[in-house]
């Protein structure tokens, strides 16, 4: 489908730290041909996603958690090109990034890296089990189609999407999408914005190599995977919140603390602000865990931690997909 970017009326690049989205949300470009998707707050299951539009053929990355979410977004989607995009990439298996993928196949090739197709397949729909009060609406298990194990590029005609392997970080087979010709890094949930990280199914040694491949990209532009658009800051505040993570871990084991006993002491100092705090004692978990050995990316007791989160929080943690 031949793709018309003369269609968005939208034509205002976004500054490095604003805001992409509206309410309700919509896609904004942030280069000549490349877009974001940003929900706010950017907390459960708000997640971004991008697009970018070539001449000629068209690349989405990511979906959204629910089909309301998932139709709006295709909605501005088509706006730009129409009849929806060619390809349609999932940057790791997480539901708020996947369960849009009915809406756009078979129209669109899904495509993901090989372990994030089987972890899908896996995880089935159980996040929404979390919170049986969302109105997920019909999120059919739609499995990417095209995987990949390292790198991957797709030609959106004069574009180039290199999809690459940086996992793991927020979860074992983490995928990022760079657009060199625009120097536009689309991060998934490796980086955060505004937003606590969260690397339980990851790692936090992962992570720190992950986000210096990022930098060594040295993008204009930084799309995460929850929160506002920015630069390269992004990069460095998701780092310096994984390093206080790691002291925090090494002091909370020295002193023989759980890791919701070490999170509950906690002083987040300039990340107490951040949306979803909870997330804390998930990132203590995976931290103790790899102080004790556990590889990067090994699996790990998810229902547990995440039974310490609500302890934490005091209940439920909110949802508002």
């Amino acid at each position: 489908m031949n793709t018309d970017t003369d269609t968005d009326t939208d034509t205002t690049p976004i500054a490095p730290g604003a805001s992409a989205a509206a309410d309700p949300p919509s896609l904004s470009r942030v280069a000549d041909g490349v877009y974001a998707f940003v929900q706010p707050d950017g907390g459960w299951c708000l997640n971004n996603a991008g697009l970018v539009a070539g001449r000629g053929r068209s690349v989405l990355v990511d979906t959204a958690a629910t089909e309301s979410r998932t139709r709006r977004l295709r909605a501005e989607v088509e706006r730009i090109v129409p009849g929806g995009p060619d390809f349609v990439v999932n940057t790791h298996f997480h539901g708020d990034h996947t369960f849009g993928n009915g809406q756009f196949a078979p129209r669109s090739v899904i495509v993901a890296h090989e372990g994030t197709r089987s972890d899908t397949a896996e995880a089935g729909l159980g996040l929404r089990q979390l919170w049986p009060d969302v109105d997920w609406g019909e999120t059919p298990l739609t499995l990417p189609t095209l995987t990949f194990r390292d790198t991957l590029t797709l030609h959106a005609e004069d574009l180039r999407v290199e999809l690459l392997q940086v996992g793991p970080a927020h979860t074992a087979d983490d995928v990022v999408a760079w657009v060199p010709e625009r120097s536009v890094l689309f991060a998934g949930d490796v980086v955060w914005s505004g937003v606590t990280p969260y690397v339980l199914m990851g790692s936090i040694s992962g992570s720190f190599r992950a986000l210096e491949r990022l930098r060594s990209l040295r993008p204009d532009v930084v799309v995460p995977g929850h929160g506002p658009v920015g630069g390269v800051e992004l990069i460095d505040s998701t780092e310096a919140y994984l390093r206080l993570i790691q002291r925090l871990a090494e002091d909370g084991r020295r002193d023989g603390l759980t890791p919701l006993q070490a999170a509950d002491r906690a002083d987040l100092g300039a990340f107490a602000g951040l949306t979803d705090p909870e997330r804390l004692v998930g990132n203590l978990r995976r931290a103790y865990a790899e102080l004790d050995g556990l590889p990067p990316g090994a699996r790990i007791d998810v229902a547990a931690s995440f039974r310490e989160m609500v302890a934490f929080h005091g209940g439920l943690p909110a949802c508002h997909a």
